[in-house]
């Protein structure tokens, strides 16, 4: 979270990131609401969203590959990772 609050910052709009964050974990406000808070139509919400979990999805990813032995065991770690969050 602190790398894409970075990458945010570098392009001055900590505060749509502050806005988006929820969508990442499920703790979101409507989509409308969303949408308006931050101006703009619900497809360019839509849109914002998919970028940014893609983007997590990509630092997550590096990050993970920072602590296995192999890149092979990326994809296992990110399974078991998922497995852990589904069941807490």
């Amino acid at each position: 979270m602190e790398k894409l609050r970075a990458e945010f910052a570098a392009k001055k709009d900590e505060s749509t990131f502050d806005a988006l964050k929820g969508t990442l974990s499920g703790a979101e406000t409507s989509r409308e609401e969303l949408a308006k808070k931050l101006g703009m139509s619900e497809g360019a919400l839509k849109v914002a969203v998919h970028r940014l979990r893609q983007r997590y999805r990509e630092v997550l990813r590096a990050e993970i590959a920072e602590t296995v032995n192999s890149p092979g065991d990326v994809d296992d770690e990110m399974r078991h990772l998922v497995a852990v969050l589904r069941s807490s």
